[in-house]
């Protein structure tokens, strides 16, 4: 009789847990790091193919880039320019020459969970095969700790690679297993109606901060800031 009651019991209070986790996370989201911290910046940066490589490069451009290391560049398995751009990116810093670490940048492709084109039925198993390797490359990425603070990000802005990403980010800040802060930064070609990736980021509440480049697209999507356009 007792083992009958255990189980059900254990699930109720996992489920509540989850659900305090969740709230929690929800609630963190967005927060401001600690006044005084000196933070080093893990950071991800999710690329795309058409202009979302070269938006987010235009804002990497005005970045703090020694600040913002290690950084680990991912782009879809069937993207073959993105990261041929990132490294000719990388190759351009002024300040390519400071000391850098061995493993400070690198550069990965990851399963496309939906091609342009491609029926949403059919999205459904490539979604799932695209999540476990994004967390098979979550878990390979661990942040080296520099300073006093150090913090994992994600920067994207709009290609679908980045979904799966972000729901392992998530995912591992509801399991306690690390913090990631998302950055999400909506394209600038989306003037009224966020990209579907923006609309799942944003209905969800996963990004931390969320950005647009259009006043009309904030008044659309009142919890997103406007940022003006950065290209």
């Amino acid at each position: 009789m007792l083992s009958k009651c255990t189980f059900p019991s254990l699930l109720i209070v996992l489920s509540i847990f989850l659900m305090v986790r969740v709230l929690y996370v929800l609630y963190r989201c967005g927060k401001p790091f600690p006044k005084g911290a000196s933070p080093s910046f893990t950071t991800l940066i999710v690329l795309g193919s058409g202009g979302h490589t070269a938006e987010m490069l235009s804002l990497l451009s005005v970045l703090r880039m020694d600040r913002y290391t290690p950084r680990f560049y991912i782009a879809a398995a069937t993207d073959n320019m993105s990261l041929q751009k990132a490294r000719s990116f990388e190759h351009s810093l002024p300040d390519k020459l400071l000391a850098v670490e061995e493993d400070s940048l690198r550069f990965t492709q990851i399963y496309r969970s939906r091609e342009v084109g491609q029926s949403y039925v059919t999205s459904v198993w490539t979604t799932i095969v695209a999540i476990v390797h994004a967390l098979w490359l979550m878990i390979r990425i661990r942040p080296q700790v520099v300073y006093l603070v150090h913090v994992f990000q994600i920067l994207c802005n709009g290609p679908g690679t980045c979904i799966p990403l972000c729901v392992i980010a998530f995912l591992f800040k509801v399991l306690g297993i690390r913090w990631s802060s998302i950055f999400y930064v909506e394209s600038v070609a989306r003037v009224k109606k966020l990209s579907l990736s923006g609309l799942l980021l944003y209905n969800l509440r996963m990004a931390d901060q969320f950005f647009v480049q259009w006043p009309q697209l904030q008044k659309n999507y009142p919890r997103a800031h406007y940022v003006g356009c950065l290209m």
